[in-house]
């Protein structure tokens, strides 16, 4: 007599190995349908569900409640850089297991996270694409995945994107500025700004729940929105990710045939 089904998979557990292959094929188990990805190459950000346990959200939260960048003359440009080298949490989150599977499926390479960044309230950040910091040869072999530590809506400081940007021509340096270097980063923001009424783009706004993420393209224009309710937070945290067997380099520094490399500081 067959074996009934529940009795079949117990058998097949015992055999040595077996229960290796199938915890390995749970782990790798597409998160993203094909319809998915093709939305998201069309519209270069998707929102997803990273599976997060809230508990998880909230030690983030809490464990960097009092880090000097948070507590010490907040503003708008308050954020922390790189809490996963103190936050185990923070370091859970940028490593979730849910959100590296998609990005894999979404590039064909393994997803590398080299930056965290935690943000206690809006940042109100002029529009811009993360190209501009990060590059990769090849190009574009980089994404940001935005994480929601709280509701957000349109009173505590959205991020605003504008879908289909990323398809426009990369903007270097040498097409804004006469050299590299930050102190000509406002010639970039006033360019990208000019591009957005010459387009007419219509601005979309990430108002998501507790636990929600927005991953985007490395070229889709996004900033920060108007924190009207100054009373609030808005808890996020982004992870900034390239990929496996890519040179990286920062375009902010970089012009002509040069380029300033990035040292890798993986998030591990």
């Amino acid at each position: 007599m067959p074996l009934p089904l529940p009795g079949l998979t117990a058998v097949l557990k015992a055999v040595p190995g077996v229960r290796e292959l199938l915890a390995f094929a749970r782990r790798n188990a597409p998160v993203l349908s094909e319809g998915q990805i093709a939305q998201y190459h069309h519209d270069g950000y998707m929102i997803l569900d990273p599976g997060l346990p809230e508990a998880l959200l909230d030690r983030a939260v809490s464990d960097l409640a009092t880090h000097p960048d948070v507590v010490a003359d907040r503003h708008h440009g308050s954020r922390v850089f790189n809490g996963w080298k103190v936050s185990r949490a923070v370091r859970s989150i940028a490593l979730a297991p849910r959100v590296s599977r998609a990005l894999r499926q979404l590039y064909d390479r393994a997803p590398r996270p080299f930056q965290t960044l935690n943000f206690p309230i809006g940042t109100e950040q002029k529009v811009h694409s993360d190209i501009i910091h990060f590059n990769s040869d090849p190009e574009t072999y980089m994404c940001g995945v935005w994480v929601a530590l709280e509701d957000i809506d349109m009173n505590n400081g959205a991020l605003v994107y504008y879908p289909r940007s990323h398809i426009f021509p990369v903007v270097r340096m040498e097409d804004i500025a006469p050299g590299p270097g930050p102190e000509h980063y406002p010639a970039y923001e006033a360019h990208i700004a000019r591009l957005v009424r010459e387009k007419q783009l219509e601005p979309h706004f990430a108002v998501l729940k507790k636990g929600q993420a927005l991953i985007w393209a490395a070229n889709l224009l996004h900033g920060g929105s108007a924190h009207h309710d100054k009373g609030r937070t808005r808890h996020s945290q982004v992870t900034h990710y390239y990929f496996e067997g890519c040179q990286y380099y920062q375009p902010l520094s970089s012009y002509g045939g040069y380029r300033h490399l990035k040292l890798d500081d993986w998030v591990r």
